[in-house]
């Protein structure tokens, strides 16, 4: 970067609206970080998951926030603004899960006057702490959203915010499916567990491309491709959400209702529960998707005269 480009360092990094988003998401997400390891502690996988949690988002939003002060972002071979948008999606996505999953866990009413009330005013802090962040970073999608007149990149469209979600709740049901849903059983489930990874690998891909810049790589045009995924991923979402429930629940295949003696937390009829809903909630995205994508395309359209 040259002198005379202006200045080394971006002021707008730091006092703008989204620069101070930023500053807001640094102090709460440090503020986690130093009293759970002062004295709100964790443990456990879910304790785990929320430190990693916390600890990620504040490294990248170190990284971003010295990235765009210095104007270094420029040396980097991606599409800045929608690399960020998509950051602060996901972090919103995983700094609420974090910020609902510590308290059920690690908060109890009981803690206290038995055991140190301190440690649990500590774990209320955090708690408090990491809803606030979730907030801040919901401040930056909100502020590099799309609006009328402006140009933005694709990920702060509606359309590229829901393919965040999806991807989210994808992973989600993978996770879930780990945890033992026995879907191996019948080759029905095992085809809506390939719809689930396929569409996955494709949203990731198609984020993947936008982020890196490389949407010219596609021969054909990138928005048509977009549409045209999505529409698919909405037919085969539909087939997942018809097949999965009865392969799980019907009386012929499984169990209408929970076992009686069903272990809590190990349960493989829970997993296919939660699978089903999150099946559903990744349908109604992919088709929120697709519905705006084809409102937006025919708004910009020009009619004939």
């Amino acid at each position: 970067m040259s002198a005379s480009a202006g200045h080394y360092l971006n002021g707008a990094g730091v006092f703008s609206p989204i620069g101070a988003a930023r500053v807001c998401q640094l102090t709460l997400c440090c503020a986690v970080v130093s009293l759970v390891i002062h004295a709100a502690g964790y443990s456990a996988t879910y304790g785990t998951f929320c430190m990693a949690v916390w600890t990620s988002c504040f490294s990248i939003t170190v990284c971003v926030f010295v990235l765009d002060v210095t104007r270094l972002h420029a040396c980097l071979p991606v599409s800045w603004e929608n690399l960020t948008v998509t950051f602060a999606s996901l972090a919103v996505l995983l700094t609420l899960t974090a910020s609902v999953m510590y308290p059920v866990y690690f908060v109890r009413a009981n803690d206290c006057p038995f055991n140190n009330c301190n440690i649990r005013n500590y774990r209320i802090a955090v708690t408090v702490c990491s809803w606030a962040a979730c907030v801040a970073y919901g401040a930056e999608v909100f502020l590099s959203r799309a609006k009328p007149g402006r140009a933005v990149g694709y990920m702060a469209t509606p359309s590229g915010i829901l393919k965040v979600v999806q991807i989210f709740v994808a992973c989600v049901i993978f996770v879930m499916l780990a945890n033992g849903s026995d879907f191996s059983r019948h080759v029905a489930t095992v085809y809506c567990v390939s719809v689930f990874g396929v569409c996955l690998a494709a949203s990731v891909l198609l984020v993947a491309l936008t982020v890196s810049g490389r949407t010219a790589a596609v021969r054909l045009p990138f928005e048509r491709v977009v549409v045209v995924y999505t529409f698919v991923a909405v037919l085969l979402y539909f087939s997942a959400a018809v097949v999965w429930p009865v392969f799980s629940f019907d009386q012929k295949y499984g169990a209408p209702l929970r076992p009686q003696g069903c272990p809590s937390g190990k349960c493989s009829w829970d997993v296919k529960l939660a699978v089903a809903v999150l099946c559903f909630i990744n349908l109604s995205l992919y088709i929120a998707d697709l519905v705006y994508s084809q409102r937006s395309r025919s708004v910009t359209q020009r009619p004939r005269v």
